[in-house]
């Protein structure tokens, strides 16, 4: 049955309920002006390939004001569940790892995934909530996301941990219930948040609080990467590091290209960095891609892999490119480096060649005078 429709009316969308009958019907009540809604449109388009026995409905909230009304949509993206005709589930937002859960979990009960009364065999729940806790280096189990908490415990430890520069993925024990009451059990902890650093438990938020006056909390978390960190590391790459716009096979200014010209003339050997184009950054995309082919698979890896991509990748090409201007005190590129110290840009370099008489000359001076 797999279908992606849209309903434009309100007895358009009653017929689609009843055609869909006891199997899962989710309704995307969306506008136009709202990006969040086309984003989770390509969720839905994605998740219809996977789930063949579930429909799933897209429908302009202003434009059947009717239906909207009678369900209490006040916000776009929201999502309802129905069977048999009945909503039995709700989601507000722009989620799309609890979508793709919900969706998981509701098909399965309703015959999906392989026909009706066919249900995969379910994975015990003491090996999910292992594999949980060990999704990242440090696992936060709270309220919602960092980014919404929803709960003044949960926005408590996340300010904790961005305040000092913790790295964490998270679960939002909301969207799931088994994982709710199961991890209570399972860490014989009662209550939210909950902090896991290499799939051991180390509290709560009080737990943390005390962490973090004690001045234990860094050792006892990993710390994120700062630009700092990044940038020392990034011009330490290498004895001879070239930040350029381009790379050795092809230069994209002129500026680059004058500079280019001079290294590969010198014959001593040198790294470039592109600052118009992170290997860091291409590798996050790529890691965005593999979370949308997997994103049919359980919440859980889709989150993991999804946190990994937001939290581990937090320093973008823009930030590299602007924050080197700032930590080196020299506002252009291209930027050589030796031995992690600022040489200059083309012209430094120009002027050097121009008392050394040679490329090599000048380079040899380089390496020797820093």
């Amino acid at each position: 049955m797999a279908t992606l429709v849209e309903a434009t009316s309100s007895q358009q969308f009653e017929d689609l309920l009843s055609k869909a009958g006891k199997f899962l019907t989710v309704v995307h009540f969306q506008a136009a002006w709202a990006p969040q809604c086309s984003q989770m449109n390509d969720v839905m388009g994605e998740l219809a390939k996977e789930n063949k026995h579930t429909m799933f409905v897209k429908l302009e909230a202003e434009a059947v004001p009717e239906v909207s009304e009678k369900y209490e949509i006040t916000s776009v993206p929201t999502f309802l569940f129905f069977k048999g005709g009945q909503k039995i589930d709700r989601l507000d937002g722009a989620h799309a790892p609890e979508l793709t859960n919900k969706v998981q979990r509701l098909s399965v009960s309703s015959g999906g995934l392989g026909g009706p009364g066919a249900e995969p065999p379910k994975e015990d729940l003491n090996e999910r909530l292992k594999r949980l806790i060990n999704a990242a280096p440090c696992m936060l189990f709270m309220k919602g996301s960092p980014q919404e908490p929803r709960c003044g415990f949960s926005r408590q430890i996340v300010a904790l941990f961005k305040d000092h520069a913790i790295q964490f993925s998270s679960f939002d024990i909301l969207s799931d219930e088994e994982v709710r009451g199961g991890l209570k059990t399972f860490s014989n902890w009662p209550t939210y948040p909950q902090v896991y650093v290499n799939g051991e438990l180390v509290g709560g938020l009080d737990i943390v609080k005390e962490l973090a006056e004690s001045g234990e909390l860094e050792n006892t978390c990993p710390k994120a990467v700062t630009l700092e960190h990044r940038l020392k590391s990034t011009i330490n790459r290498s004895p001879v590091m070239l930040f350029m716009k381009g790379n050795k096979e092809q230069a994209k200014c002129g500026f680059s290209l004058q500079i280019l010209e001079i290294m590969n003339s010198s014959g001593v050997e040198y790294s470039t960095f592109d600052i118009l184009e992170d290997e860091e950054v291409k590798e996050a995309v790529s890691v965005y891609d593999i979370c949308k082919t997997i994103m049919m698979k359980p919440k859980d890896v889709f989150l993991h892999v999804n946190m990994i991509f937001c939290i581990y990748l937090p320093i973008t090409n823009v930030q590299v490119r602007q924050g080197l201007k700032t930590y080196s005190n020299w506002p252009t590129y291209p930027q050589l480096y030796v031995n992690g110290e600022l040489i200059g840009g083309l012209d430094i370099v120009k002027v050097r060649i121009d008392f050394c008489f040679t490329p090599q000359t000048i380079i040899a001076l380089i390496i020797t005078s820093t």
